[in-house]
């Protein structure tokens, strides 16, 4: 009897389940929402809701065991300064999955894993009177072009293979339509 089996096992052997949880909690840190199956949304939500506990901590041993789920400095960095202060006063639920549509070909129904918070909009503060700028000065009106330069245009685009189609039936000899 096997004790202790709590997460799903996604048909997949240990690595390649570890892999595909990783790679997506990479894409949840680097967009903030994904799309994907609701059992691998739910697996990848207690995956990074750890990640998030551990930015909160911010100590190196937490930075780099955050680095062997991201394996990316970036993303590392990008947790532990943007997305984890946001959850400072939060215990816990920092994602939540919600259920979309069922999946067109296989009917897998499919959910969206989201950070819960918003990045905090910075509020506009008035700098103050801005300087005085000079006034533009008025532009002359641009002419339209004239026809043949939008005819030379079009003949440039048209050059390809069509053009040496026409060329094969325009040309005199063994090719030529009216031999």
């Amino acid at each position: 009897m096997r004790h202790s089996t709590r997460t799903q096992q996604l048909s997949r052997p240990t690595d390649q389940r570890d892999a595909l949880l990783g790679g997506l909690v990479r894409n949840l840190v680097i967009h903030g929402q994904i799309r994907t199956t609701h059992a691998r949304a739910k697996e990848a939500q207690r995956v990074a809701d750890r990640l998030v506990t551990l930015g909160k901590d911010g100590s190196i041993a937490s930075r780099r065991r955050a680095f062997r789920v991201l394996r990316d400095r970036t993303l590392v960095k990008q947790l532990f300064s943007d997305i984890a202060p946001r959850f400072l006063d939060v215990p816990s639920g920092y994602t939540r999955v919600m259920r979309l549509s069922n999946r067109r070909g296989d009917g897998a129904q499919i959910a969206l894993l989201a950070f819960s918070r918003l990045p905090a909009i910075q509020p506009s503060v008035p700098e103050g009177p801005k300087p005085a700028q000079a006034p533009k000065a008025p532009t002359a009106p641009t002419r339209p072009a004239p026809e043949k330069a939008k005819k030379k245009e079009e003949d440039k685009e048209s050059k390809g293979l069509f053009q040496g189609l026409r060329k094969l039936w325009t040309r005199k000899g063994k090719w030529s339509a009216a031999s």
